[in-house]
């Protein structure tokens, strides 16, 4: 029996008659910044601080007992590029152990025999990231990226473990939305996924030369909702932007409300309603935003951190939508809504400001 079977076996013993369940279906560990691409939207940058240095083995494993405890069934693995960790594959063997469904992404640039091996044995549903054509893919990722995302996708199709594509947008391929889901279409992926553009990390940086203009972000969301319809039944299409609600709501009012309840992974987080973990073990409530940490993984459970961020005055805040700014504010799809509170306050200073990535007018304004 290995090190870690050992320890998998004490763990499963101490918590057989454990009853799980949890809020979140899933809680991702963001387990390094590290990365051998230099995307130009990065939403991470390089560690500069001792405190925020990557968790070791042991603590990973403390961060895969949180989750359990929390009762969540998957546990999912982000980067940076996940398998550039030496000990990736021992966290993964201990999750699987304890029963977990494990995700992982990546950008097939650290991709090799070995760790698809690793990533086959232990039945590890991943995803790819691509973005757009090997044209404007490798215009934001760096020339061969198309090549090198491709093959990961053929091998862990070939494998049977190939579970997401995802596409983040920028000015680059705004008009190659539909690629994406060729792609995964081609290949048997569950989903592909769509990222708009935040402003965080490296994406700040680069914002005004990367980001699309509101309308470009419009037409796209249009395109992408015909592509949701094209491959209904076969390919489920969703998008990581909040204003994408109000497309589909336009455009199909009678199924909306299932969908938004049931299927819709674009809603805005930062009110409480998600948690995760950095590579440091660090809590936090939204998936982009640095700034808004919730305690440490070492001294703090993450039962107790969500049952926190539930009756936090700061988060109460944010998930009553009636304190958004400006267009937002007044906005008749608010409530569906409510724009990205992270690139509000990136372009504004102030996280209750109206979304400017969104080219709706809304009809108190259309109508005054």
């Amino acid at each position: 029996m290995t090190t870690v079977e050992a320890v998998v076996s004490v763990a499963n013993i101490a918590r057989a008659m454990t009853t799980r369940k949890a809020p979140l279906y899933m809680v991702t560990w963001r387990c390094t910044r590290r990365c051998v691409g230099n995307c130009l939207y990065c939403s991470y940058t390089p560690p500069v601080k001792p405190e925020e240095a990557e968790a070791n083995t042991k603590t990973g494993y403390k961060i895969v007992d949180e989750i359990y405890d929390f009762g969540s069934p998957w546990f999912g693995i982000s980067g940076g590029e996940p398998l550039v960790r030496a000990d990736i594959f021992d966290i993964i063997e201990y999750a699987k152990g304890l029963g977990f469904e494990v995700s992982l992404i990546t950008s097939g640039f650290a991709f090799d025999e070995k760790r698809l091996n690793n990533l086959v044995r232990n039945e590890v549903h991943t995803a790819v990231s691509i973005d757009g054509t090997r044209e404007s893919n490798d215009r934001i990722r760096g020339r061969g990226s198309y090549d090198k995302a491709l093959f990961a996708m053929k091998k862990l199709s070939e494998n049977g473990i190939l579970d997401c594509i995802v596409t983040t947008m920028t000015k680059y391929n705004i008009k190659d939305m539909d690629h994406p889901a060729k792609l995964a279409a081609e290949y048997g992926a569950r989903m592909v996924v769509y990222h708009n553009l935040v402003p965080v990390g490296r994406a700040g940086t680069n914002m005004p030369d990367l980001a699309p203009t509101p309308q470009e972000y419009e037409t796209a969301f249009n395109q992408i909702y015909d592509l949701q319809v094209a491959y209904s039944g076969k390919l489920a299409v969703n998008v990581y932007a909040p204003f994408y609600a109000r497309i589909v709501r336009q455009r199909n009012p009678v199924d909306f409300w299932d969908w938004f309840q049931n299927g819709f992974l674009g809603k805005c987080t930062i009110g409480g309603n998600y948690i995760s973990v950095t590579e440091n073990g660090d809590y936090r409530s939204c998936g982009f935003h640095e700034s808004y940490r919730l305690g440490n993984v070492k001294d703090k459970k993450l039962k107790t951190t969500w049952d926190e961020l539930q009756h936090s005055e700061f988060h109460l805040k944010l998930r009553d939508k009636s304190n958004i700014k400006g267009k937002c504010g007044v906005c008749e799809y608010r409530e569906i809504c409510g724009g990205c509170r992270t690139r509000a306050e990136y372009y504004t200073g102030d996280l209750f400001e109206s979304d400017p990535a969104c080219a709706y007018i809304p009809k108190a304004l259309r109508e005054a």
